[in-house]
């Protein structure tokens, strides 16, 4: 199937192939790896400073026309610590040519500038308190048992639920049957 799809860029939806019961999380995994931490961290050192990361900065500062608070969000990998790197790239590009200069990021006033670093630490502030609260201080396995144990309660709550439920409408009845048996007596 895959040789198929390699060939002709083509699957045959009604095959018997896709039909068949699989794994299909084993089979996802043979297409594309697992992303662990390592690997992102990774990515980071070998695009922090490459021609790409220059490409997606200068792509990202046209377009948002020099807006440095999207420009922010945009660009992979960008702590809000880096904001003086990033802005001497584009201010590198714009002596260069390469670029236009925008007032939004040429006349960006510092109140901008520092409501944009406060909304930053804002959010790492509350980040760290989220990672407290949900008890992820020991890592990404910690992370499983939280999930697994969120699942648990969830579980425990849908199988109460069901009880009152069966308790409130499942009582048995009594007298024998109620308006039905008594409409069949009266037949008789």
């Amino acid at each position: 199937q895959r040789a198929l799809y390699d060939e002709q860029g083509t699957v045959d939806e009604d095959s018997d192939v896709l039909k068949q019961d699989r794994d299909w999380e084993a089979y996802w995994r043979l297409l594309f790896k697992k992303i662990s931490l390592e690997d992102i961290q990774a990515f980071e050192k070998t695009y922090k400073g490459s021609e790409e990361e220059l490409a997606d900065i200068k792509q990202a500062y046209l377009d948002f026309r020099g807006d440095m608070d999207q420009i922010m969000e945009s660009v992979l990998c960008v702590q809000y610590t880096e904001e003086s790197r990033i802005r001497n790239i584009i201010q590198q590009a714009i002596d260069a040519g390469e670029v236009p200069s925008y007032n939004a990021f040429v006349k960006e006033s510092k109140q901008k500038m520092n409501a944009r670093k406060r909304r930053a630490q804002e959010e790492a502030k509350e980040a760290e308190k989220s990672r407290k609260e949900l008890g992820l201080d020991e890592g990404v396995d910690n992370l499983k048992a939280v999930i697994q144990r969120r699942q648990k309660d969830r579980q425990k709550e849908m199988d109460s639920f069901l009880a009152q439920m069966e308790a409130k409408y499942c009582k048995p009845s009594k007298g024998g049957g109620g308006k039905k048996a008594a409409l069949k007596k009266e037949k008789k």
